[in-house]
C-alpha cells in the first residue's frame, strides 16, 4: 500500500465506530493490512452464497441488502451509508454469504480480510464488544420486521417503515434517503401500487408530506 493509501485507510478507520477503541497503533496496524474497492451502480459486492473472505465497510454511496425467493423476486433487507460494515457474520461462523449486497450508487469501500479481521477481534475487546452490540442492533430490527409482517397490514408497514428511515430535522422528521416506491414495496412485502396508494392516502390525509425527494411526517 502507498503512503498516501495508508493514510487515508486511517483517516477513514479513525472515523469507523467499529474502531473507535482503538489507538493510533492499533489503528496503523489495521490500515496496513486493508484495501480499498470501487463498485459502480448497480454492480454487486458479493453475492448470496459466495465464500465469505473479507469484512467491507462502506466509505461513500450507498447498498442495499438483498435476498431473492424462490421465485426470483428480491426483498430488500436493509440499506447501508457511510461508515456501515457488512460480511461479519461469515467471518464468525465460516459460512457462505447469506444475502447479496449491491450497489445502488457508486461506492468506495475499505477491506479486511478474514485473517486480519480474526486477529482485530482476538487483540481488541472494545472492536468485539461493537460487534456484539451491532449483531444484537440487527437481531432487534430483524425481530420488529417479523412483528411488522406478522401483525401490520400494508398501512401498518408502510407507516413504520417511513418511521424508521426518518430523521430530525430542524424540529420536524423527515425521510431524507431517495427511496423508490418498487424498492419499498421490497422492504415490506408488498406491491409497488398497494405502496403508492397507501402514500397517496397518507399524503391526503395530511399524515405525511412530500417536499420534492423528501418525505416529512407531520405530527410526528
Amino acid at each position: 500500500m502507498s503512503a498516501t493509501n495508508f493514510g487515508l485507510s486511517l483517516v477513514v478507520l479513525r472515523n469507523v465506530p467499529l474502531f473507535a477503541g482503538l489507538n493510533e497503533v492499533e489503528l496503523e496496524k489495521l490500515s496496513k493490512v486493508s484495501g480499498r474497492k470501487r463498485v459502480e451502480r448497480g454492480a454487486f459486492v458479493v453475492r448470496a452464497g459466495d465464500d465469505t473472505d473479507s469484512l467491507y465497510i462502506l466509505l461513500s454511496g450507498r447498498a442495499k441488502v438483498t435476498n431473492s425467493d424462490e421465485e426470483g423476486r428480491e426483498i430488500i433487507l436493509a440499506w447501508l451509508g457511510p461508515g456501515e460494515f457488512f460480511g461479519e457474520m461469515g467471518l464468525i461462523d465460516g459460512s457462505p454469504r447469506s444475502a447479496s449486497v449491491v450497489a445502488s450508487e457508486a461506492c468506495e469501500l475499505l477491506c479486511l480480510s478474514k485473517d486480519a479481521f480474526q486477529r482485530c477481534m482476538q487483540d481488541n475487546f472494545q472492536v468485539a464488544q461493537k460487534l456484539m452490540q451491532s449483531l444484537v442492533r440487527r437481531l432487534r430490527e430483524a425481530d420488529r420486521k417479523i412483528e411488522s409482517l406478522a401483525l401490520l397490514d400494508v398501512y401498518g408497514r408502510v407507516a413504520r417503515l417511513l418511521l424508521d428511515l426518518s430523521e430530525e430535522v430542524d424540529g420536524r422528521r423527515v425521510v431524507r434517503k431517495k427511496i423508490s416506491k418498487q424498492d419499498m414495496a421490497r422492504m415490506i412485502g408488498a406491491s409497488r401500487e398497494m405502496v403508492s396508494k397507501v402514500m397517496r392516502d397518507l399524503e391526503l390525509s395530511a399524515y405525511i408530506c412530500c417536499e420534492g425527494d423528501l418525505v416529512v411526517i407531520l405530527g410526528a
